[in-house]
């Protein structure tokens, strides 16, 4: 038997709520083993991440019409719960009728009709007043706003401001842009604009000359432009990042954390595929997805390899520029991947000796002259201004280079550049660029 749509997002949701799966990953999954019409699959990906990033504001809601706690229900009672409160609130094409009926069915068919009459009765009282916040403190308000917990409110507020705050975590619930890179090696801008209008998709100039801005309803990947290799998907955020680099065709880069790729992709059409790139990962199925990547582009200047980062290797040679484009918390990117902002922050505090460890390897490889980025897609001080202050104190042979000095900035930090999107219309985004003298 087939199963419905809202069925396959109810195992998702439940997938990721029970063993703490990653949003994208489990769509992506369950998508592939179903038989659902794009239609439907945009449907199950709309709820799902709906769902997701909507999660403290959802128990909110739902927490005025329980007779106990959120966190006391039956984990595919509170699934089954959300999904219907989700449709109500914030799936305008949805009718209520639709909304509750359903849900009812999900409990039914899933081991939960002993609850289905609570199902029934609690949708049927969800209101868009049950979303009011009126006596809550500001960070709870903010909390409930945009769902993110209260911790991270406060850790954003005193780093960011509550103005940068609310529009940052605004923009992480916004409808999520898709930017290609072009690939310069086998076609201009133009040339892209127009194939791309040939398949139905609207490609729209943005402030760097390479990256488009795409508007599509279909399967990306079906593309024959993507197909022939005249594109790849980055955020110009990363693009900004391989500006910050600043390459040169002959040259020799290392990208010491590059899977699965697009930033070594992008640097080898700066280069116009002229030199060398070693684009490193540590496990042998990432560094698969660089070489599929780089082939499909025709990028035979790209050297994909298995190396730690965060161990030197002898084998490596002196480089003129690396990138170190570390492991991160990915506050950055909560809008994409909005199951990050429930973690805990003391869980980010074992990233940053990683970090440390891998930046420190990664400036032994650079020739006298020549120029490190260090870059996240997180936006947390701790993980990015802290841990390069300290690496220029301890390694006196490097200068900090101001970053893209004409980039929109919003918070003064010297020579280093956070991107965020509220500000620069792309994913939350650290870089910092230091010569070797």
């Amino acid at each position: 038997m087939t199963k419905s749509a809202r069925q396959i997002a109810f195992e998702i949701l439940l997938k990721i709520e029970k063993d703490k799966a990653y949003s994208n990953l489990a769509v992506d999954n369950a998508v592939k083993a179903s038989e659902l019409s794009s239609t439907d699959t945009a449907f199950v990906s709309h709820l799902v991440y709906g769902v997701v990033e909507r999660k403290i504001t959802l128990d909110y809601a739902l927490s005025k019409h329980l007779n106990q706690p959120v966190g006391k229900l039956k984990a595919e009672v509170l699934v089954i719960l959300r999904m219907g409160a989700y449709q109500l609130l914030f799936s305008e094409k949805i009718p209520a009728s639709a909304a509750v009926n359903e849900s009812v069915k999900l409990a039914k068919n899933n081991k939960s009709a002993y609850a289905s009459g609570m199902v029934n009765a609690v949708l049927r009282k969800i209101t868009e007043k049950d979303l009011e916040t009126s006596g809550l403190s500001e960070y709870e308000k903010i909390s409930v706003d945009f769902s993110i917990p209260v911790e991270l409110v406060k850790f954003f507020i005193y780093h960011y401001g509550a103005e940068n705050t609310r529009g940052f975590l605004s923009s992480a619930l916004e409808t999520k842009r898709v930017y290609a890179k072009v690939n310069t090696t086998r076609a201009t801008t133009e040339d892209l604009i127009e194939k791309l209008g040939s398949e139905g998709v609207t490609a729209e100039k943005t402030i760097l000359p390479d990256a488009l801005l795409l508007h599509l309803k279909g399967a990306l990947y079906e593309l024959e432009a993507y197909k022939n290799g005249l594109f790849h998907i980055e955020d110009i955020s990363s693009q900004y990042c391989v500006k910050a680099l600043d390459v040169f065709e002959g040259a020799t880069v290392i990208d010491v954390c590059s899977a699965p790729g697009g930033k070594s992709f992008s640097i080898a059409e700066e280069m116009n595929n002229k030199g060398t790139v070693y684009s490193c990962d540590l496990y042998e199925q990432r560094v698969s997805l660089i070489k599929s990547g780089a082939q499909r582009l025709g990028l035979s200047c790209i050297n994909a390899i298995v190396n730690d980062a965060s161990v030197f290797n002898e084998r490596l040679p002196m480089a003129d520029r690396v990138l170190c484009d570390v492991p991160c918390s990915g506050l950055g990117i909560i809008g994409k991947k909005p199951e990050i902002k429930y973690k805990k922050l003391d869980d980010i505090k074992e990233l940053i000796p990683v970090q440390k460890q891998i930046l420190d390897i990664s400036s032994r490889y650079v020739k006298s002259g020549g120029r490190l980025v260090y870059s996240t897609c997180s936006v947390n001080p701790n993980e990015n201004r802290r841990v390069c202050d300290e690496f220029l104190k301890a390694h006196t042979d490097f200068k900090s280079v101001r970053v893209l000095p004409d980039i929109k900035r919003t918070i003064d930090e010297g020579d280093y550049l956070t991107l965020m999107m509220h500000t620069n219309n792309c994913d939350g985004f650290f870089i910092a660029v230091f010569e070797k003298e």
